[in-house]
Formats: C-alpha cells, structure tokens, sequence
C-alpha cells in the first residue's frame, strides 16, 4: 500500500496535523540517509526560492480558462463574478504530502467557503487524464484543474524545476517527473494558497517551497471572511 493509499481517507481539520502524521509514518519507514536527503532537498529549495517573484497580496490575477479533470472548463471571470476565489495549487495526484493535506481542505475548507458565497478551486501542472485520479480517489466536491503547460504558475511565480543538469541526478533518487506529470516537462508549484476577490485583486498569498508545510484552513478563512 502507497503512502498515497494510506492517507486518502484520513479526515481531519487541521492540514499540518494530517502532514506530520505522514512526516511520522516516514520517520518510522524510511533510512536515515533518506530522510536526511529529503529534507535537505526541501530546505534547498526554501533557500533558493526568489520571492520577489511570488505572488502577493495586491497583485492582480490575469483571466485563466484550465481544463477540469471531469472535462469542462474551470474560468476565473465566471467564478470571480459570483463570489471570491481560493486556488490550492499542489503538485499531483500521486503526491503523498498532497494526499494527506486535501481531506482536511476537502472536510473543512470547502463546507465553509461554500457558506461563504466562495469558490474553491484544486489546480496542478499534472494532465487531466492522470490528475483525475486524486478527485476521484479523496471525493473531492470542488473542481480539480490542469496546468500542463505551467503557465499560470509560472506567472504566479510559484513554479520550480531542476536545472537541466540537475535532472540526471534527480532521476537517480526519485521518478521521473516529466513522466508523472504527463506533459514532458519538470515544473512544479510549490504549494500555494491564492484568495482573490471580485476584481481579480490578490488579497491573500502563502506559498511553501518545503511541501512538508501548507496552508491552514482558519487562514484561509479569515481571509475571505476579512473581504467586503
């Protein structure tokens, strides 16, 4: 059984409870070396993000138009136009960390918003056809979007890829991300929460190069309730 199998259906309220949880089995399973290696890799990347490129509170969001893994379209002028919009950036179905952080988004998170007259919104780089899996898998009851091209991530300044001489050391430890993704390519968000209101304006913004560490839902919240 995946790690992924394990944590689909763990409820919770609190998404850092469900992540720990998972750092736990991990400590328990895994060689020292490879939890040395993992968690350097994370802290290298929360070193090496550039922040300025980071979306902020205050920035403006473009109009977007991805595709939803249960086919259809996910377009941000027709969700801002009825209410507030929270975007879950992650990195894909399979993602063990994104497995055991979505219960609590999908138990706490979503019921609320909903209250709210808010939109809630899943988005990753993965194809539709591979991304569908996580919806399906955690009964996800909001729209789950593909990026596979990475462009609004990337213009979010959220996206990350190994340099290309850094991939063949990268497969030497761990899959092949192009492959898993679907779409050729090595970019990943870090994991990110954006709340935008009815005018596109970004008014709330918290990205983690460390995947290990998430959003939590009463700041979430407090955000969107905080709108006029």
């Amino acid at each position: 059984m995946t790690e992924s199998d394990q944590l689909s259906s763990v409820p919770s309220d609190s998404v850092q409870k469900n992540l720990d949880s998972l750092q736990t089995q991990r400590d328990i399973e895994w060689a020292p070396d490879q939890l040395a290696e993992h968690l350097a890799y994370r802290q290298k990347l929360q070193n090496e993000a550039d922040w300025s490129r980071v979306v902020k509170a205050g920035d403006v969001v473009a109009p977007f138009v991805l595709d939803e893994v249960d086919g259809g379209s996910v377009a941000l002028a027709d969700l801002v136009h009825t209410g507030p919009t929270v975007l879950i950036f992650f990195r894909f179905e399979g993602c063990p960390a994104c497995n055991a952080a979505m219960p609590a988004y999908r138990d706490a998170l979503a019921p609320e918003l909903a209250r709210l007259g808010a939109h809630l919104v899943a988005i990753s780089p993965q194809v539709p056809e591979r991304l569908v899996a996580i919806k399906r898998r955690l009964d996800l009851p909001f729209p789950v979007a593909s990026d596979p091209d990475a462009s609004l991530i990337r213009s979010l300044g959220i996206a990350f890829a190994p340099a290309p001489d850094e991939r063949e050391e990268r497969l030497r430890k761990s899959p092949d991300i192009s492959a898993i993704l679907g779409n050729g390519r090595w970019d990943l968000p870090y994991p990110t929460v954006v709340v935008i209101d009815q005018d596109y304006v970004v008014r709330f913004a918290d990205a983690h190069p460390d995947w290990m560490v998430r959003t939590e839902i009463d700041a979430i919240l407090d955000a969107v309730r905080s709108l006029p």
